[in-house]
């Protein structure tokens, strides 16, 4: 007997957007589907979830957040 295959797809409360070009660089934070601003470095994400009142233990967890266009290492364009 087979099993279909579902791929499992997370829906984290944070979302951060592939790299915008600026000076310098940056990305879009949305939490909970509303745009809360720009994150220049991984510390404007955790700042901008702590002040949601989400307290983040991994970034790397897809349940938590999900990074477009990049990880948590990606803050220039390609």
């Amino acid at each position: 007997m087979t099993e279909i295959a579902s791929p499992y797809i997370s829906n984290p409360r944070i979302l951060v957007l592939g790299v915008q070009p600026g000076t310098p660089p940056f990305r879009i934070v949305e939490i909970d589907g509303e745009v809360v601003g720009e994150a220049k470095a991984v510390t404007d994400v955790l700042q901008a979830a702590a002040a949601w009142g989400i307290t983040v233990h991994d970034l790397d967890d897809p349940d938590v957040v999900r990074w477009v266009g990049g990880d948590k290492f990606t803050w220039t364009r390609r």
